[in-house]
């Protein structure tokens, strides 16, 4: 039920000429080509935008690295790795 035939498509296309006419179809496709590919550039700056604010955030929280940290007196696990590695 769900599979486009052939005779589908020809129907669609006899449909839209009878809407639009033989003239206007040309300049309706490209209208619609233009749109989606703004469309895809703006989607494309919007997911840009959303790495570059997550990648501040994590430069503004001022993270220090793993070697530096200590938890409750312990050594860090890269400096016990570093240190496994030189045995």
């Amino acid at each position: 039920m769900g599979a486009v035939r052939p005779w589908h498509i020809i129907v669609l296309v006899v449909v839209l000429v009878l809407l639009f006419g033989a003239k206007k179809l040309p300049g309706a496709a490209r209208g619609l080509g233009q749109s989606l590919r703004i469309l895809k550039s703006e989607t494309k700056n919007l997911r840009d935008d959303d790495e570059k604010s997550d990648d501040k955030a994590e430069a503004k929280h001022g993270r220090e690295p793993l070697e530096n940290k200590t938890i409750e007196g312990e050594t860090s696990a890269v400096e016990d790795l570093r240190d496994k590695k030189k045995a």
